[in-house]
């Protein structure tokens, strides 16, 4: 049975970034290190250009993400569907490589009979509704997405109510870009309560470039300290231990 946790990143933007690193090579570098990328691209009557575009399908395709163009007004249930699709297809690797080593050779669900698969996919499932889930959110709040905010925070709270009917342990992240004072801003951090968001979304301000790569590095780096931190109070634990055998 898969035990891991699932890391997820997703992106919420209406546009191209423009300024600093390459999002979709920020991507690739999260995807090496096990967290997913997932972009949604929010409308509202305009539309996204083709660099836009192309960016969006880049970054969640670097990234071993999904990605989805919504119009502002379906975003609540589009959040949702991104996340558990994303969550599922990552189980669905998993599993697809204990196939192989069980069953040898290029084994996947697919190549099962169909009561097999449909076996298979139960357990997917339940993984789904099991497993630690941990998700960061990235919120552009360049100048053009100052009408969409309020639809990005129904989205972000319905999204929490959705997920925390789940048995499977969740942490929300949120940051923002660009922040007021720098590219990137933290506006939650860590916490199984994405609720909390309901105070600080009324208080953000929009304008400004659209530091895409440098928030997905921001993110990596927030991984990287909760992963830093959770050792370190491991081996606290472990130490503990010891001295009090």
């Amino acid at each position: 049975m898969y035990t891991g946790k699932i890391r997820q990143i997703l992106l919420i933007t209406d546009g191209c970034s423009n300024q600093g690193d390459d999002p979709i090579a920020m991507a690739a570098l999260a995807k090496e290190q096990g967290i997913t990328v997932n972009v949604i691209g929010v409308m509202e009557q305009d539309t996204i250009d083709e660099k836009g575009m192309a960016e969006i399908d880049g970054i969640a395709m670097s990234g071993g993400g999904v990605s989805q163009i919504v119009y502002a007004q379906q975003l609540s249930q589009t959040v949702q569907m991104v996340t558990r699709k994303a969550m599922n297809q990552t189980i669905q690797g998993v599993v697809n490589r204990e196939l192989q080593q069980i069953l040898g050779r290029s084994q996947t669900m697919e190549d099962l009979p169909p009561e097999k698969r449909g076996e298979v996919m139960e357990v997917v499932d339940e993984l789904g509704e099991t497993v630690e889930l941990e998700v960061l959110i990235l919120v552009d709040t360049s100048a053009s997405m100052k009408h969409k905010l309020p639809t990005v925070k129904e989205a972000l709270l319905d999204l929490s109510l959705s997920l925390n009917a789940r048995t499977g342990d969740n942490q929300f992240s949120v940051y923002v870009f660009p922040g007021k004072k720098k590219d990137v801003e933290k506006l939650l951090d860590w916490t199984p309560k994405l609720q909390t968001l309901t105070s600080v979304f009324s208080q953000l301000s929009t304008g400004g470039i659209t530091p895409t790569g440098p928030a997905l590095r921001t993110a990596l780096s927030s991984f990287e300290e909760k992963q830093s931190l959770r050792s370190l109070l491991s081996r606290d634990d472990e130490s503990y231990f010891e001295e009090s055998m």
